[in-house]
């Protein structure tokens, strides 16, 4: 039977969903991105912050509209809608036949099978249940990168972050099913790992008592055909020396960090419940600037936190101006129900976060754009993406972009590339965000 497969949300989801897809896919279902073919679909949600919860509702009647037509036999929801909004889900549509929580994606197979035997099984699994890892997953990133998660959960409690109650507390994968799924994956042409987690920084510390990122990086750039190693959310004060060290002396451990700081006012950083303050945040972007000049920093931020003053969203514009990052993000502030902070007093109205969202997003534009137009003259190794269509034109990206969040870099040639191959580029010119090189010497393995 055809399955469509809708995933949702964050790249920590998209794994999810690529071990559920190497599950099914074991057991000889097919595949299809046509609503109109699927015999069953799976819509993988996600509930971080309101538009997300809005999205995955929104998907998820949409799908419900096939499995009325008689169309489709099942309609499965997973992911951390499912976990958190079970019980409402299975009482306002009725068109759901299984609910999988974030805890039970091991179970997808059994449950489609139940489903189609006409029994609506749902699982909702204790939230300190072990990560899987290492199992068979079917890459839909393209195959030349993958995302590696390397544990689960969080145990932070942000005081706006729900992901603890729908994630559970941090759970570290085991070093060898990371090594092991990190081989199979460079056996299928994997050549970029982006190592993702709700905090990357932490991993190791539940099974090994210590911090064992800097030695998971180390053994990762030791297995052959990968070429990058990228690592995602880093919460500043985690980031040790030796981690440092280990992206400085690694060659294929990218110059690259995503630090979410959410905001620069020490007042505001206080009531996320953060654990460092604007000092401490400086203090460690500049020893990974000294120690790595060319590292490239990306950070994600919140404006209209409860009780931020028109005092603090200035504190966080001179400080975003000040440090210059290589590339940033802005959430305007979604209360999640059952958070410290949805019940905070001075609650910041929409349009005060929207109208300070955007002030911010575009002094960092100014950032950003400059950033790009002194990058011209140097030359870099990149990864193609893909052809332009029509076009003697590539799109690639260099160390300084994520797959999906960052820039691309274009190049202009005749020669024939395909998604996955190195080129070392000179960059020509920028245009926005965006970079144009030329070919100046084929790189060779």
């Amino acid at each position: 039977m055809k399955i469509l497969f809708v995933s949702l949300g964050c790249d920590k989801n998209l794994v999810d969903s690529e071990v559920m897809l190497g599950m099914l896919s074991e057991k000889g279902y097919s595949f299809t991105d046509d609503e109109t073919e699927a015999e069953i679909i799976v819509v993988n949600t996600c509930c971080f912050i309101g538009d997300a919860k809005e999205e995955s509702v929104n998907t998820i009647l949409e799908m419900a509209e096939y499995k009325k037509t008689g169309q489709v036999k099942a309609l499965i929801v997973t992911g951390c809608l499912a976990q958190r909004y079970q019980q409402e889900i299975k009482d306002e549509i009725e068109e759901v036949d299984a609910i999988l929580g974030t805890a039970a994606i091991d179970k997808i197979v059994e449950t489609v099978e139940a489903v189609l035997a006409g029994k609506g099984e749902s699982h909702i699994e204790p939230l300190d249940t072990p990560p899987l890892g290492d199992k068979k997953r079917m890459v839909t990133t393209g195959g030349h990168y993958a995302y590696l998660k390397i544990a689960e959960g969080c145990e932070k409690h942000c005081t706006y972050c729900i992901i603890p109650k729908v994630r559970g507390d941090y759970r570290s994968v085991p070093m060898e099913k990371l090594l092991a799924e990190a081989n199979r994956l460079a056996d299928g042409g994997v050549k970029e790992l982006v190592l993702v987690a709700q905090e990357t920084t932490l991993y190791g510390m539940d099974l090994y008592g210590e911090k064992k990122l800097p030695e998971l990086l180390r053994k990762l750039s030791e297995i052959t055909g990968i070429y990058w190693i990228r690592v995602l959310y880093c919460y500043p004060e985690e980031i040790t020396d030796e981690l440092i060290t280990v992206i400085k002396e690694e060659e294929k451990v990218c110059n690259y960090l995503d630090i979410p700081i959410q905001h620069g006012a020490d007042t505001v950083l206080r009531r996320m419940g953060r654990r460092t303050n604007q000092a401490e945040i400086k203090a460690i972007v500049e020893k990974l600037r000294e120690n790595i000049p060319d590292i490239c920093l990306r950070t994600t931020l919140i404006s209209g936190f409860p009780g931020e003053t028109q005092e603090d969203h200035e504190v966080l514009m001179d400080f975003v101006e000040e440090m210059e990052f290589d590339r940033l993000g802005v959430f305007a502030y979604s209360p999640e129900e059952d958070t410290p902070a949805a019940t905070m007093e001075n609650q910041v109205p929409e349009e005060i976060k929207e109208e300070r969202k955007a002030q911010i997003m575009e002094l960092q534009q100014e950032i950003a754009f400059d950033a790009a137009d002194r990058m011209v003259g140097r030359v870099l190794y990149a990864m193609i993406e893909g052809k332009v269509a029509d076009e003697d034109a590539y799109v690639a990206r260099t160390y300084k972009d994520a797959p999906n969040v960052d820039g691309y870099l274009f190049i202009n040639t005749s020669q024939t590339l395909v998604s996955g191959d190195f080129v070392k580029v000179k960059v020509t010119g920028s245009y926005e965000y965006d970079l144009i090189g030329e070919i100046c010497d084929e790189f060779t393995e």
